[in-house]
């Protein structure tokens, strides 16, 4: 009786060390197969965000290699760029009395109004 009580906790034992390897060995597969999903997405995403590197983009719908050459504006080689866009500046005048030069007058406008 002794015996069969033993022999039935070692095959309970050894069943349960069984379940214990299968349930650990699946759980190293799930593992994997995420790192090597996650190693995808990342170096897809990579590729998607370079369109030098992305071959699925524009380049190869249309078959030309041109299309990898990186979009310029007209003016980019321009030397002399921006040039109409800053007001012109008021050329400062010397007036000697105090009431009537530039910086009491810019005084007076700011904060004096």
């Amino acid at each position: 009786d002794d015996d069969d009580d033993e022999d039935e906790t070692e095959e309970l034992m050894r069943e349960l060390e069984r379940i214990k390897k299968e349930r650990a060995a699946e759980a190293a597969k799930r593992e994997k197969d995420s790192a090597e999903t996650e190693e995808r997405e990342r170096d897809s995403s990579i590729l998607q965000g370079n369109p030098l590197l992305d071959p699925t983009r524009l380049g190869a719908a249309q078959g030309s290699s041109s299309s990898f050459s990186v979009k310029r504006r007209w003016d980019d080689d321009v030397v002399f760029k921006n040039q109409a866009r800053e007001p012109k500046k008021e050329a400062r005048r010397f007036i000697n009395d105090t009431v009537r030069n530039d910086f009491h007058r810019k005084f007076l406008y700011r904060y004096i109004k």
